[in-house]
């Protein structure tokens, strides 16, 4: 199966976005690597900035925020000041 999200710091901010991954996207796995955190959806897996501030307790501005603590990321990804989405496109030949 092909999967796709972002590698995350495992701050405060970094955590608050997995979780709110979890919550609003089926099969997701979170790999908790210590410094890190790498998150994994099935072709696609979307995060909203209202998502985040309801788990982080506080605003969350997309991309900004966003852009602070993803290191990396699998998938093809586009983002919003609304909308974070991740997704797997399969190549022109």
């Amino acid at each position: 199966m092909n999967r796709v999200g972002p590698v995350l710091s495992a701050n405060e901010i970094g955590r608050a976005v997995s979780a709110a991954l979890v919550q609003h996207n089926s099969d997701v796995e979170v790999q908790d690597r210590g410094a890190y955190l790498r998150v994994l959806a099935p072709r696609r897996c979307a995060l909203t900035r209202e998502a985040v501030e309801r788990t982080l307790g506080r605003p969350f501005r997309l991309p900004i925020d966003l852009e602070l603590v993803m290191a990396s990321f699998s998938g093809a990804f586009s983002v919003t000041e609304e909308q974070a989405v991740w997704t797997f496109e399969v190549p022109d030949d």
